[in-house]
């Protein structure tokens, strides 16, 4: 399955990131407090059973957002979760996807372009801006130039996470 990037206004994810961040944890305290009051209840006091209390708030809580991260409201977090989970899997192979690339790889150099796209797009939702690092910063005009001279757009569209198969984890 292929991963396509999406444009999401990045005040929307914010804004929706931090009221379900509270939202969650406000879920966890109440399900972990009525899980723990209920145990003490009727087996009776023990830091035990208090754990086990709040261990099953945090179940109710994973069990509610795994239900509801369907939802269409929850688009820009999915979308968010993925891309990480994506850019997590990529990471792990930059040492050979640089190597690659560098020898003349296209799916090496798409790859690398669509890491370092999402890498700014990820940025970009989290209000942050891209590391001044001047190894970076090289890498990404390398790239660009390795585009342009096979005639290719400096954009991707997205990446498919089984072309990581044709190479080494570094």
């Amino acid at each position: 399955m292929s991963f396509i990037f999406e444009y999401h206004e990045p005040e929307t994810y914010r804004r929706k990131a931090k009221i379900i961040s509270v939202a969650m944890a406000g879920q966890l305290i109440v399900f972990g407090l009525v899980f723990s009051q209920l145990l003490v209840a009727t087996f009776g006091s023990s830091l035990w059973l208090n754990a086990l209390g709040v261990f099953f708030g945090l179940l109710a809580t994973s069990l509610t957002f795994a239900v509801l991260r369907e939802r269409p409201w929850m688009s820009e977090m999915r979308y968010v979760w993925q891309l990480k989970h994506h850019l997590s899997r990529l990471s792990g192979y930059l040492a050979t996807l640089r190597r690659e690339m560098d020898q003349g790889n296209a799916v090496a150099l798409h790859l690398m372009t669509a890491y370092h796209q999402g890498m700014a797009q990820l940025a970009e939702l989290n209000g942050r801006t891209l590391d001044d690092d001047a190894e970076l910063l090289g890498e990404r005009a390398r790239i660009r130039q390795l585009r342009e001279e096979r005639g290719l757009p400096a954009q991707v569209e997205g990446f498919d996470p089984h072309d990581l198969a044709a190479f080494k984890r570094s």
